[in-house]
């Protein structure tokens, strides 16, 4: 795989400064670009395409989540990481505006390292608190028989739907069905087609909504 290319966004400087060495450490990972709040953000994603883009949500000028929703809108493939110590309902701002992983900023480097390759491989990663929330979303009479739910897919994909839903990355979904990760990555494309959604938050958000992965 080539090297992830990652931009850092936060008005801190050291934090920004010790995120970027982090980073650049990795042999499969360099930093192409920080900024210091939202607008410079928008500008420095057309200019440099990172792959992976570390967000704060608290800045000056832009937000992180208006940030991302502009990323989102104009660069759909780049994947962004919100970084952040709130431990609030931002976390469905930030899913409904494009984010694909919310980390808490006190995460280990070990832990931030794994979510910038997990999402880079375009899984979803979720702080536990924001699981939580999201688990807490989600209420028994809004679930639907599961079997009946998404006739258009093959039962093979609705497998493959089902651990979407309970959080696996491709990589395990691949191990429990006996697939090759080509095979999975091209199923949940399908997937993804078929339900109409852009991105794997809003494939769980709809699975779960349909029963799958709650049992």
């Amino acid at each position: 795989m080539s090297e992830i290319r990652v931009m850092v966004v936060d008005d801190h400087p050291m934090l920004r400064f010790g995120i970027s060495a982090l980073v650049d450490a990795e042999p499969d990972m360099v930093v192409v670009g920080e900024a210091s709040d939202g607008e410079e953000a928008v500008r420095l994603a057309a200019e440099t395409r990172p792959d992976v883009i570390l967000m704060d949500i608290v800045m000056p000028m832009m937000d992180g989540i208006a940030a991302t929703q502009h990323i989102i809108e104009a660069q759909p493939d780049i994947a962004i990481l919100i970084l952040t110590v709130l431990d609030d309902d931002s976390v469905f701002d930030a899913m409904r505006a494009g984010a694909r992983g919310y980390q808490s900023k006190v995460a280990t480097g070990k832990e931030t390292l794994r979510a910038i390759r997990a999402i880079a491989e375009g899984e979803a990663i979720f702080s536990p608190g924001a699981a939580y929330k999201l688990l807490r979303y989600f209420k028994p009479e809004q679930r639907v028989e599961a079997s009946n739910a998404f006739p258009e897919l093959t039962d093979r994909e609705r497998a493959i739907l089902d651990l979407i839903a309970r959080g696996y990355p491709n990589s395990e979904i691949a191990n429990r069905l006996k697939l090759s990760p080509k095979t999975v990555r091209n199923r949940v494309s399908i997937i993804f087609s078929k339900m109409r959604v852009k991105s794997r938050y809003e494939a769980m958000i709809e699975a779960q909504k349909a029963g799958l992965g709650l049992e």
